[in-house]
């Protein structure tokens, strides 16, 4: 049976776990944001690398986007969505120091981050991301938006962009996953490609 957005948002759908959701209320990606994925899948392809995330404000957005598309497990080894403090240093051996006196959204952790993934993983370009969505938990020197970036290659040094983006929690996580997916593509680029 399907049912519209609206009757969907109700404890009727959370009670009835047999209905099934319209496609307007999907929480499918919007379609700039597949092409995207899948413009980095060809260029991830053609070089033949595999990509490795490591998400923390995204909650495991950047994969949802890449592993919508078709065939992405040709090019998408694995994600790691480390929300908490903790799973930061668990699963990708963030350092608790450098936790303890940048905090989780900075620059040394986004760095610790892709490391620990290239670490943790197959790929040959990785992806990590840390910042604060909102609508709290911002600061005058971090303010709701701000997200840190990096990116890395095997066997090179990682770099980091911090930005800030504008808008909602939800706002602000499809904005970073779409800059995250260029980023990747931009790293993975092949001239000739299309």
């Amino acid at each position: 049976m399907l049912i519209s957005k609206n009757l969907a948002k109700s404890k009727n759908y959370l009670n009835n776990p047999g209905i099934e959701l319209a496609p307007d209320f999907l929480a499918e990606m919007d379609e700039s944001t597949y092409r995207l994925a899948e413009a980095l899948g060809r260029e991830l392809l053609a070089r033949q690398w595999q990509l490795a995330l490591a998400e923390s404000c995204t909650g495991g957005g950047i994969a949802q986007a890449v592993t919508d598309v078709p065939g992405s497990s040709a090019w998408f080894d694995r994600g790691f969505v480390t929300y908490s403090n903790a799973a930061k240093v668990e699963l990708l051996g963030v350092q608790a120091a450098t936790l303890e006196r940048v905090g989780a959204v900075s620059q040394e952790i986004a760095l610790e981050m892709a490391a620990g993934a290239l670490t943790h993983s197959r790929a040959d370009l990785v992806l990590a991301v840390t910042g604060i969505a909102g609508p709290g938990g911002g600061s005058v020197d971090k303010p709701v938006g701000t997200v840190y970036i990096a990116c890395q290659l095997r066997g090179g040094l990682g770099v980091c962009i911090r930005k800030q983006f504008a808008g909602g929690r939800c706002g602000v996580r499809r904005q970073v996953v779409a800059f995250c997916l260029q980023l990747a593509r931009e790293q993975a680029y092949v001239p000739g490609q299309v």
